[in-house]
């Protein structure tokens, strides 16, 4: 890693903004379609998704491995990088830090979460319909909602201070203004995802989902 830091480095700058762009927009879609229109809504939004043509290659060469990757150099960077917020305590320290912090949760949290979900999908546990009946049962669950609270938090703010750094480091804003400016955007940003986010587990924790986790239940002890 060491003799190709600054190529590694611009790749893993690369796939994150890609794939993790994906992630967190198509998710932040596909979950908010549970505070729109409840389970009908949400499952629709998951099937249109699921039928989207060899959409499991897509997910694994577009997503997957490219988080892969982005996540496990990410931590060897966490890792070897040098906290200097003790030196310089002005924001843009303490994002750098705060960058590092919440790449590691980050990772962790969408591992965890894709092993609850999608996994369980793919090893045929639950069905794509019964997702809704599943994210009801975590959203009650006290322990793993703070938990996705802390995660979804975390990935939000690693995906738009990421985007922040992408855009000084490939060049794009340059100068004091332009940073100064893409820092308020990708705040707006944080804010609004943030709450899109909040919002759909707030909508998995309602009645309407209770009764697709009854039925998945059901179906779990028959």
């Amino acid at each position: 890693m060491k003799g190709n830091s600054y190529y590694a480095r611009r790749i893993h700058s690369l796939l994150g903004v890609i794939p993790l762009s994906l992630f967190i927009i198509s998710h932040m879609l596909t979950n908010f379609a549970a505070v729109e229109g409840g389970p009908e809504r949400f499952n629709s939004a998951v099937s249109l998704i699921n039928s989207l043509p060899m959409v499991w290659l897509v997910e694994l060469v577009f997503i997957f491995l490219p988080l892969l990757f982005h996540g496990i150099y990410g931590l060897y960077i966490a890792y070897q990088s040098n906290s200097n917020t003790g030196q310089f305590s002005y924001g843009r320290n303490w994002a750098f830090t705060m960058q590092r912090i919440t790449g590691v949760i980050t990772f962790i949290f969408i591992v965890w979460h894709v092993y609850q979900t999608r996994f369980q999908v793919a090893i045929g546990e639950v069905s794509h319909e019964e997702l809704g009946g599943v994210m009801h049962l975590i959203s009650v669950n006290t322990v793993f909602f703070v938990l996705y609270t802390i995660g979804v938090i975390a990935a939000v703010f690693h995906f738009a201070n990421g985007m922040w750094a992408f855009l000084v480091s490939w060049g794009i804003t340059v100068g004091p203004r332009a940073q100064r400016i893409s820092s308020y955007v990708w705040m707006v940003v944080f804010v609004i995802v943030t709450a899109m986010f909040m919002m759909s587990l707030a909508a998995f924790r309602g009645d309407e989902f209770k009764e697709a986790a009854a039925a998945l239940d059901i179906i779990r002890h028959v």
